[in-house]
Formats: structure tokens, C-alpha cells, sequence
């Protein structure tokens, strides 16, 4: 007997659990859906829609408008601008993964587009304007735990910009931005020296200040690679590379204070901080 109404209170309890789920999946069914509001435009007022969003700075609705033009004629005379558009938006609403893809994919579609150049710069300035951040970010930061890959990247694109299409009025700009990253490069490299040598791993410290100056000959950090050096030599008790790097360090850099004072690492500003 007991067992037949445990039973019974089970099944009434299943069925009033299954009631309330029919119940409130019909409720759902009841909810207004949200309607897109382009569905009933033209191709030429979502065109029209999505500069406007573009020009007021409204990046979402910019790259939604784009993309939904994309989609509904991928061979009209908007489509190809559409592309380019979506990843510039995109860019702006710090969505760099979607903006490289889309910039990419226009690469690849239209080699010979005439705004190709301008296509390469953008995805130069999608990785310029990465994490590792530029213009004064990575102070405070320990670049030696950094991946530099998005800046390589971003040189890569504008080399092409600057070799490719050097009459391009994107190459000036680019050509400087390339110098900027080569620089932060260089700086990755001596910024991972100087915390080798900091942590007595003098010959890490040297392979690193090394290759900074074999890479990047001639950026501000190889001062700073230079003297990274001549200490570990010294820790290292290897007078005579140390006297050699500080001659080689005197040549390149005869203002340097540390030629001329007695700076040590992290003593002097380094090209980032100011």
C-alpha cells in the first residue's frame, strides 16, 4: 500500500514538472521575436545606413550592416567595399580577430583591387594596434613574457604596402610605422636581456642582447643591448669581450651615458618610457 502511493505522488509530481515545462515553453513561443530592420531596405538604403553608421563611429551596427550586405549580393557593386568595411569596423570595435580575417579574406578575393594597398595597410594597423600595445604600453610590462608575433605581422603588412606600392599615399606612413615597430622589437629582445642579467643568467642575458643588435642594427635599444653585455662580461669574468663590447658600444653610441657616466641597467629611460 505504501509503495502504490509513493508511486501515485511520483506520477503526479512528474506530471505537474511536465505541465509547467509546456506551460512556460508556450509562454516563450508567445514572446514578440526581434525583428531585423533591414530585412525590408534595398541594397542601396543598407548601403546608405551603413556609412551613416560608419561616419557617426557606430562600429557594431556598422559591421552588422556590412556583413548583411555582403550576404545578400557577395557579387553586387557594393560587395567589395563591404569587405573592406567590415574589417575596418571591426578594427575599431577592438574586434582585431574578426578584422583579420575579413581583411584577409579580401586579400585573398581581390589581389589586384585598386584599394589593395590600402587593404594591406589595414591589416598593418589591425596587428599595429594589438595587445602588445604601442606608444608607451608596455611600460610597466615584462616584454620578455610577451609574444611579438602581431607586431611581426603588422611589419609585414606594411613592408608590402612600402615595397609593393611605394607611390601608394599609405606608404609614408607605413615605412614610418615599420621603424616604430622595429624598435619595439629590438626593445622586446633587450627588455628580456636586461631580466636574464637582473637574475644572474648572464649567458641568456648575452644571447638575447646579441641577437637584438643582429636583428635590428641600428635601433635605439642596441645601446641598451651593448651595455647588457659588457656587464654579463664582466659577471662572467671575461675582462677582454667586455673591453671590446665597450669599445664597439663607445663607437656606435659616443654620447652614451654609459660611456660617459655610471648608468647600469634600468637606470637609464628606456626609449618607451618617455
Amino acid at each position: 500500500m505504501m509503495n502504490s502511493t509513493k508511486r501515485a505522488a511520483r506520477t503526479v509530481a512528474v506530471r505537474v514538472a511536465l505541465a509547467a515545462a509546456a506551460a512556460l515553453i508556450a509562454g516563450c513561443h508567445g514572446l514578440p521575436q526581434k525583428q531585423d530592420e533591414t530585412v525590408a531596405w534595398s541594397n542601396n538604403k543598407l548601403y546608405s545606413e551603413a556609412q551613416d553608421a560608419l561616419t557617426s563611429g557606430d562600429w557594431s551596427k556598422c559591421a552588422k550592416y556590412f556583413e548583411s550586405l555582403q550576404g545578400r549580393d557577395p557579387f553586387g557593386q557594393f560587395a567589395q567595399q563591404a569587405q573592406i568595411n567590415v574589417a575596418y569596423c571591426d578594427w575599431k570595435d577592438n574586434e582585431t580577430a574578426a578584422a583579420d580575417q575579413a581583411i584577409d579574406r579580401f586579400i585573398q578575393l581581390h589581389p589586384d583591387h585598386p584599394d589593395i594597398s590600402y587593404a594591406y595597410y589595414l591589416k598593418g594597423m589591425i596587428h599595429f594596434n594589438d595587445d602588445l600595445g604601442l606608444f608607451g604600453r608596455f611600460s610597466g610590462q615584462d616584454m620578455s613574457e610577451r609574444d611579438p608575433q602581431s607586431l611581426r605581422e603588422s611589419y609585414d603588412a606594411f613592408k608590402t604596402v612600402v615595397d609593393k606600392y611605394p607611390k601608394s599615399k599609405y606608404a609614408p606612413d607605413a615605412a614610418a610605422r615599420m621603424r616604430y615597430i622595429v624598435n619595439a622589437l629590438a626593445s622586446h629582445e633587450v627588455h628580456a636581456a636586461d631580466y636574464y642579467y637582473r637574475r644572474g643568467a648572464y649567458v641568456a642575458a648575452i644571447n638575447r642582447a646579441q641577437s637584438a643588435i643582429q636583428q635590428f642594427k641600428g635601433a635605439p635599444a642596441i645601446e641598451d643591448a651593448l651595455h647588457i653585455m659588457i656587464l654579463s662580461y664582466q659577471k662572467l669574468n671575461e675582462p677582454q669581450l667586455a673591453e671590446d663590447t665597450k669599445r664597439v658600444l663607445a663607437g656606435t653610441f659616443p654620447d652614451s651615458p654609459y660611456i660617459t657616466g655610471h648608468a647600469r641597467p634600468g637606470t637609464k629611460k628606456a626609449w618607451w618610457q618617455f
